[in-house]
């Protein structure tokens, strides 16, 4: 039972992606619908539990939900420019790799020596991982500037998750007090980032994307009970395998093209991703 309850955020996140384009809209659209639900979700959550408030928490909470909408829309963008099934896998990586990095040099999480070996190699494993997932068989011109485009985007949302993950790290949150202040930190977020962009805030497509918003804010909270209930490694291990439904949801359900020869070198590079998020759980275990 207790494993089930792990593999929810697994199931929500790998989902989400799926559910987001399959309703469509403009990515400022997708952005406001998805922040809205997890806002929803968490005043829901809220009252029925008891958080610990302080200046602290509240803006800290608040600023890493800003940076949990520069992360996301700039994921949301990605998907336009080089697909669900690119995007996730290398999305993953690039999240893995940043906040373990924090991790190592902010943190001294890996305080070992058989740790650090163990991370670095988990790291190793990542990147390459990572290189093939992004492979491209026939590179036409329009094809290699959209990748170019999408790591760029991708680099951007990196930097926004990563900042989500530390900044409550930094001032040791529980997830619990964040959850609500973080929320209204999304939304805020996700307003003044889609100021600039084009085409209208609201339309049906907004209002539809606060289903995957709740998605989102399902597996979050599974997480935080799925860490008390087999341990952080085990629990931030499991969540990483929403990769998998992502990327070969993309494949089979969004109908993204690939060629035998690209679906193997996928195939390879989310193996090699979920392998080092699991290695990197066990040495921050």
């Amino acid at each position: 039972m207790n494993i089930l309850v792990a593999l929810i955020p697994a199931v929500m996140w790998g989902l989400m992606p799926l559910v987001v384009s399959k309703i469509g809209g403009k990515p400022k659209q997708q952005i406001i619908g998805t922040a809205a639900g997890a806002f929803i979700f968490a005043v829901f959550v809220f009252f029925f539990t008891s958080p610990n408030y302080t200046a602290t928490i509240i803006i800290a909470s608040f600023i890493s939900g800003a940076f949990w909408s520069l992360g996301q829309m700039n994921q949301f963008r990605a998907f336009t420019q080089i697909g669900v099934s690119k995007t996730m896998p290398l999305s993953t990586g690039m999240q893995l790799v940043g906040t373990s990095l924090f991790g190592v040099f902010a943190f001294h999480e890996w305080g070992t020596t058989s740790k650090l070996v163990l991370g670095f190699s988990a790291l190793g494993l990542i990147i390459i991982g990572i290189f093939l997932t992004s492979f491209e068989e026939n590179k036409g011109q329009d094809a290699s500037q959209s990748m170019k485009k999408g790591l760029v985007t991708l680099f951007i949302s990196s930097v926004g998750y990563v900042g989500y993950v530390v900044v409550t790290r930094w001032f040791d949150i529980s997830g619990w007090d964040a959850i609500l202040p973080q929320a209204i930190g999304m939304v805020i977020g996700a307003f003044v980032l889609s100021m600039r962009s084009e085409g209208k805030r609201f339309a049906k497509q907004t209002f539809l994307n606060i289903i995957p918003g709740v998605m989102w804010a399902t597996g979050n909270l599974a997480l935080l009970f799925a860490n008390r209930l087999v341990g952080v490694a085990t629990g931030f291990s499991l969540s990483q395998m929403g990769v998998v439904i992502s990327t070969i949801g993309g494949i089979l359900f969004l109908g993204e093209k690939k060629t035998k020869k690209e679906l193997i070198f996928v195939v390879i590079g989310v193996i090699l991703v979920i392998i080092g998020g699991t290695m990197i759980g066990f040495a921050k275990s």
